[in-house]
């Protein structure tokens, strides 16, 4: 493997043990020491759900709960609602099945407001890394590593 790419990887197992490890945000109030850019798990029961990454936690972690964030701003709320109302193929065309159609479907905005909710109850852990190509390998390794249900990385 070439070894700039290795540099890049390095501490990639002693981060994702120390995320995993750590004892979680879990009513909503963040710790102070959770601050900056870097790596976050949601986990609901002990089991590990959706991985991101951020520039800044505190903004991102109340995008993923407040209950007036929308569909862009809450995705994993968002992947949520799509699983506990059956619509889960995404489909980027205007009408109903799309993004902003589904939010004006009535079952799938309360199945999106119950999950902002859920989101919120959630356990929620968060590792700094400054570096934004680590930060990306980190949000993949915990990502596989983890198995979250929620994260594919899938593009069309």
């Amino acid at each position: 493997m070439h070894e700039e790419f290795l540099r890049f990887t390095d501490n990639l197992a002693s981060k994702f043990e120390a995320l995993v490890g750590q004892t979680p945000a879990t009513n909503g109030v963040l710790p102070a020491s959770f601050r900056g850019s870097g790596v976050y798990l949601f986990s609901e029961n002990g089991k590990r759900l959706y991985v991101g990454r951020t520039r800044d936690v505190r903004k991102r972690y109340g995008e993923h709960t407040r209950p007036s964030s929308g569909d862009k701003k809450a995705p994993f709320a968002f992947k949520l609602a799509r699983h506990a109302t059956g619509f889960i193929t995404s489909n980027y065309r205007p009408g109903e099945m799309s993004r902003a159609g589904l939010m004006l479907n009535r079952v799938f905005a309360l199945a999106f407001s119950e999950s902002l909710e859920r989101v919120r109850n959630m356990e929620f852990r968060f590792i700094e890394e400054v570096d934004p190509t680590r930060q990306c390998l980190l949000e993949i390794y915990v990502s596989v590593v983890c198995r979250t249900p929620y994260n594919d990385f899938n593009t069309t």
